[in-house]
């Protein structure tokens, strides 16, 4: 049997900061991984201050695609783009985009891939959307609404990230003061709203650190080399928090799961 997963993220680049490795290691095993961005992320901000220019900002939907293809490439996966525009973040949201279409429209698509794709897990972010961007919170919807419709009897599962939580910057904090090193979490950790999700599953894939790190850095306009994501050493991550956690939504696993697909294999 052929193992699809299936990653469903809002803008070019959350893949590579939101359960990277796990792409990476899945990938690595033999998994089919496909990566799903529903925007072109067109309207995003230019983070890096290296990149924030006016020449880049004129180009800058070409080049997110660039840099969404180089990431993909280093973590071994498959990427589609769904085709939906950027809504941003400026209200009155811009007439067509991602979150104003109705549920039905921004689900076509994806559920479209679903029905091609038959991937066995899928992954994307709870209802908050990780962070209160309407394109991540309408990726929720749009990503229940099209799992739902496509069901067909076959086994499947659902995960919302919950990755770079607070407890995994509390934990990188401590560890980093411990070892005797500056920490540059504080101003984070001040910021970070209490964790809301259950962890049901944690996949070790520390082993793959290196390699999100490198796709992050490839979308080079969205990575700012100074936020303190960067500043902590990462072997003493290796020892501190060597997975990335998962919620699943569909089913409570009577122990604490290891594998997004364990019970399918």
């Amino acid at each position: 049997m052929t193992l699809r997963l299936l990653a469903v993220h809002a803008h070019p680049d959350d893949e590579s900061s939101k359960g990277a490795a796990t792409l990476a290691k899945y990938a690595a095993e033999g998994v089919d991984v496909l990566v799903a961005t529903c925007t072109g992320g067109e309207r995003g901000d230019v983070l890096n201050p290296a990149f924030d220019t006016p020449a880049v900002h004129r180009d800058l939907p070409a080049i997110r695609r660039r840099e969404m293809a180089a990431a993909a490439e280093i973590l071994g996966v498959r990427h589609q783009f769904l085709g939906h525009v950027d809504s941003g973040l400026n209200q009155p949201l811009p007439d067509g985009s991602f979150a104003t279409l109705s549920i039905e429209d921004a689900a076509r698509p994806l559920t479209q891939l679903l029905r091609e794709f038959r991937p066995q897990v899928v992954i994307t972010y709870d209802e908050t959307g990780g962070y209160p961007h309407p394109d991540h919170i309408r990726t929720h919807d749009v990503t229940r609404k099209a799992f739902d419709v496509t069901e067909d009897g076959a086994p499947r599962k659902l995960y919302y990230l919950a990755t770079l939580s607070r407890a995994w910057f509390q934990a990188m904090h401590d560890a980093t003061e411990a070892a005797g090193l500056e920490s540059r979490m504080g101003p984070v950790l001040d910021e970070l709203p209490p964790d809301r999700l259950p962890v049901t599953t944690r996949i070790r894939c520390e082993q793959h650190f290196a390699t999100r790190d490198r796709a992050l850095k490839a979308h080079a306009t969205q990575t700012d080399p100074a936020h303190p994501f960067f500043s902590h050493d990462r072997d003493l991550e290796r020892a501190t928090w060597p997975w990335e956690d998962y919620h699943l939504v569909n089913g409570t696993p009577a122990t604490a799961e290891d594998d997004l697909f364990a019970g399918l294999r």
